[in-house]
């Protein structure tokens, strides 16, 4: 037995032994044997760690480059030191062009292990991708291998690119050598247009496909040429194009379509296109001179008149996206919602159906037809799926625009009101003549009538009773308004009806005239004694309440009386309030009707002119949402600087990071806070933010709309640095 036990010891030790030298063979041999290239499917043992195949393994050759001679990056020599347990993922240790025979030790462990892992983890230095890259890159464009290999390689790349798609260099060097192989293996996507770049310059594969296409007299397509302008570095796209890349490509095409239906005709230039691809080793380069059916391909280089073609489409159509981009800077996840989808071009909304607009269109349509005022709650509701606590400036000028671009108004529009309704109030929806596409767009004539109709409905209003008289009055009033237009007119009628069904507040009204100065008073009182004359009939209560907006204008009260009575009106008995009947008292003798008020032509021409000429003015005091609270002063030793910015104008962003919407006032409160006039510290702070950030800070909408983006940057740099910001 004892035997027999020392027998089994020995076999196992042996079998030890022998599998510990096998070990050993498969440690050594591979680094004995393969001295070049291992293909795809095959492997070697480096170090313990097995390699998948597409690398060098060898000692490495020597190239000679520019009169001197160095070792070729991508061989790994299996002779080299490899650490044992130190790695360096971050590549602290790396150098900028890695070569593995000049690497650290701990570098050589973490590449091998990056390498026997599956190349897949991109939280490695790109520097590691980099070194098996140069591989790749050196067995197609040196050893020039068979065609199914180049494939493989090509794919192995596009899976780097796709891997390491974050990092500039990686899109850059990976990018060109993907764009030369596709060329090379004739690959489908050498002849697709690249609609997603962000190179240096334009692709040589690009100038290859165009220009073989310009040989050949075909006209180019919108893709290709919007590609050529994407490409282009001497172009830029505003940020439409980069916000709604789908929308806007789906325009380019409609609008280029429509000015080009046979594509785009290029004349041949006679320069013919060649190129070099430099190895992104710098090991070696490659001369190229692309052909087609034996004949050199035209170089469109140097060509210019079709990417001015290019750049008006393109600018066209970011103008016409401009809302529709501002509103999902503001909300970003924003595409489908109604509000968005309204915004769209209307030549847009068929390729970007919408059911939700459809069934508000339905909506609108039906509150219409029964003619009633709609709840203000309920009209946000409908547009923005919920219901707010309170009924703000941009919450309604959404809604009116929604409402417009698919054929509907709404009353009032809070661009021009002399009072935004509140969340309790009614509004009026009406149908449009067809759907407007910017609200804003009125006349200096329109906004003068709605400013004169306001006013009067204001002063018809005093009694608590509006007879039909009244009614019919202001309506000829809407109908007899020179230079505006029917659309217009449709807009005045629905305000009016909205004015009449909802109280007037005195106490805002009053507080925004002391807002106004002289040049204002004299359309403001031409406007306030025709509202009186408007039924004929001058009541006491419209009198008393002339009375009062004269105060608060800081105009003598006793001015009422003598405007009133200015010109030819007769000085018959006046009717202070119609006879009730069955009322005890002394019977109110029957009123005398004096003649209408007949105003001279030239002075009414002289007041219309003078009340276009302010309207503006009050349109900003009507207009406008209550005032914002002051914020405190920036005092001078908190003041900290950003990139490219003084102390000052840092501190004016950094107040207007903080908001998401600044009112034209509240914007011109804060420049005058930190020294600046307004239209000065507008184009400094966006030029700024288009440097920095690719992008403008401020939006004018309806006042300023403040880029989330830049703002969330701007208060993260803040937030990093504190009080001592010097980024």
């Amino acid at each position: 037995m004892a035997r027999q036990k020392e027998l089994e010891e020995e076999g196992r030790a042996a079998r030890k032994l022998q599998e510990g030298r096998q070990r050993l063979e498969n440690q050594l041999a591979p680094a004995k044997a393969l001295t070049s290239w291992v293909p795809k499917g095959e492997s070697a043992v480096i170090v313990g760690r097995h390699i998948g195949g597409m690398v060098y393994v060898g000692p490495p050759p020597r190239i000679d480059r520019e009169g001197y001679s160095t070792k070729s990056r991508p061989y790994i020599d299996p002779a080299l030191p490899v650490a044992r347990l130190e790695r360096d993922p971050r590549g602290t240790q790396l150098p900028y062009w890695p070569s593995y025979s000049d690497l650290s030790p701990i570098c050589r462990a973490t590449y091998l292990d990056w390498l026997a892992d599956g190349r897949r983890d991109a939280s490695y230095n790109p520097g590691y991708m980099f070194l098996y890259f140069y591989g790749l890159e050196r067995r197609f464009c040196v050893d020039l291998p068979e065609e199914e290999e180049k494939r493989k390689i090509l794919d192995e790349v596009r899976r780097l690119a796709a891997l390491y798609d974050n990092n500039g260099s990686a899109r850059r060097y990976l990018g060109e050598f993907i764009g030369i192989a596709q060329l090379d293996l004739q690959d489908p996507a050498a002849s697709e247009p690249v609609l997603d770049f962000r190179g240096w310059e334009v692709p040589f594969g690009l100038k290859v496909a165009i220009g073989s296409k310009i040989a050949q007299d075909e006209p180019l397509s919108w893709d290709w040429v919007l590609s050529w302008l994407i490409c282009h570095p001497e172009h830029y796209l505003r940020t439409p194009a980069t916000r709604c890349q789908e929308e806007f490509r789906a325009l380019f095409r409609l609008r280029f379509e429509r000015r080009f239906p046979n594509g785009l005709k290029v004349a041949k230039p006679r320069k013919m296109l060649s190129g070099r691809y430099q190895a992104a080793s710098q090991e070696f380069h490659a001369d190229l001179k692309p052909n087609l059916g034996g004949r050199p391909v035209p170089d469109i280089s140097g060509l210019r008149k079709p990417l001015e073609i290019a750049q008006e489409v393109a600018d066209e159509v970011t103008e016409a996206l401009e809302r529709f981009s501002r509103y999902l800077g503001r909300i970003p996840d924003g595409r489908g919602s109604i509000e968005a989808q309204a915004l769209l071009p209307a030549e847009l909304r068929p390729l970007f159906p919408s059911d939700a607009l459809d069934r508000l269109k339905d909506w609108a349509a039906s509150q219409v037809a029964e003619g009633a005022l709609v709840p203000a709650a309920e009209v946000i509701a409908r547009i923005g799926g919920t219901l707010p606590e309170k009924l703000t400036k941009s919450l309604l000028t959404g809604a009116a625009d929604t409402l417009a671009r698919i054929g509907f108004g709404l009353a009032p529009d809070p661009r021009f009101a002399l009072r935004s309704p509140k969340i309790d109030e009614p509004l009026v929806i009406y149908a449009l003549e067809a759907p407007i596409e910017n609200l804003e767009d009125v006349s200096a004539a329109y906004r003068a009538a709605l400013l004169e109709l306001a006013l009067g409905v204001f002063v018809v209003q005093a009694d608590g009773v509006i007879s039909d008289a009244e009614r019919r009055a202001l309506r000829d009033r809407i109908e007899r308004a020179a230079d505006i237009s029917a659309a217009e007119r449709l807009r005045l009628a629905a305000n009016m009806d909205w004015l009449l069904a909802v109280p007037s507040d005195l106490a805002l009204l009053r507080r925004k005239l002391k807002e106004t100065g002289p040049d204002v008073h004299v359309a403001l009182r031409a406007a306030l004694v025709a509202a009186a004359h408007a039924d004929g009939l001058i009541q006491s209560e419209e009198v008393a309440r002339i009375e009062k907006l004269y105060k608060a204008l800081g105009l003598d009260p006793g001015l009422v009386y003598s405007d009133i009575h200015a010109g030819d009106v007769l000085d018959d008995p006046v009717r202070v309030k119609p006879a009730t009947a069955d009322v005890p008292g002394e019977a109110i003798p029957t009123a005398v009707r004096g003649l209408a008020h007949k105003l001279d032509p030239a002075l009414i021409a002289a007041t219309r002119a003078e009340t276009a000429r302010v309207s503006s003015v009050l349109g900003a005091i009507f207009g406008a949402e209550e005032a914002e609270p002051e914020t405190a002063p920036v005092h001078p030793e908190e003041s900290v600087r950003l990139q490219g910015l003084d102390a000052a104008t840092t501190a004016l962003v950094r107040e207007i990071a903080g908001e998401t919407h600044l009112t034209a006032e509240a914007f011109e409160a804060a420049c005058k806070r930190h020294g600046f006039l307004p239209a000065g510290a507008l184009e400094a702070i966006n030029e700024w933010a288009f440097g920095i950030y690719d992008e403008a800070l401020l939006d004018d909408y309806d006042g300023y709309d403040v880029a989330p983006e830049i703002a969330a940057a701007v208060t993260a740099e803040f937030a990093k640095e504190g009080r001592h910001v010097h980024a």
